[in-house]
């Protein structure tokens, strides 16, 4: 049995898409998920299942769909997927907290840095299915967009490795 790791998007970010980790927990199990274990409240669980990832973020996207009335975009590694994610991180001497991996479905697109606006002082790199972005200055007052990355959802690396930790430990 596989552990995996999803990540919701637009959860308890910003004042919006409130869900109760107890709940989210609750879901997942709901829906076949084995040993939940969620991480802060901003949508991240881990957890087991014989199914493939594209099973699983097809039930829990659903799922979700059903409670918030809306659709909830999940983004899904597998325990080993998400240590790479750590171990690939192209900042890995910048703060852990002002660096992020964006998580896509697919790879970004090879024109993914020329169709960047409003760059200031983030430093982009694009990964596997990944985008990392060192904000230097902070997120708070970045006006960066990255159009591959709109439908992403973004983990600082200080959360990328303590998924990655908790996933090791089943």
């Amino acid at each position: 049995m596989a552990v995996y790791i999803a990540l919701l998007r637009a959860v308890n970010v910003g004042g919006t898409g409130k869900l109760p980790m107890a709940e989210l927990k609750a879901m997942c199990e709901e829906v076949g998920f084995e040993e939940v274990r969620t991480y802060i409240a901003s949508g991240n669980v881990v957890f087991r299942s014989r199914k493939s990832a594209t099973q699983l973020k097809t039930t829990l996207e659903k799922r979700l769909a059903l409670y918030a009335g809306k659709p909830v975009g999940v983004a899904v590694r597998t325990a080993a997927e998400m240590a790479e994610v750590g171990n690939a991180n192209p900042f890995p001497h910048m703060p852990g907290n002002r660096t992020v991996a964006i998580f896509l479905d697919e790879p970004p697109p090879a024109d993914t840095l020329k169709t960047v606006t409003h760059q200031n002082s983030e430093q982009i790199r694009l990964g596997k299915r990944e985008v990392y972005v060192y904000y230097g200055d902070g997120m708070a007052d970045s006006k960066l967009k990255i159009g591959a990355a709109k439908n992403g959802t973004a983990r600082n690396m200080n959360t990328v490795l303590k998924l990655a930790e908790m996933a090791a430990a089943y």
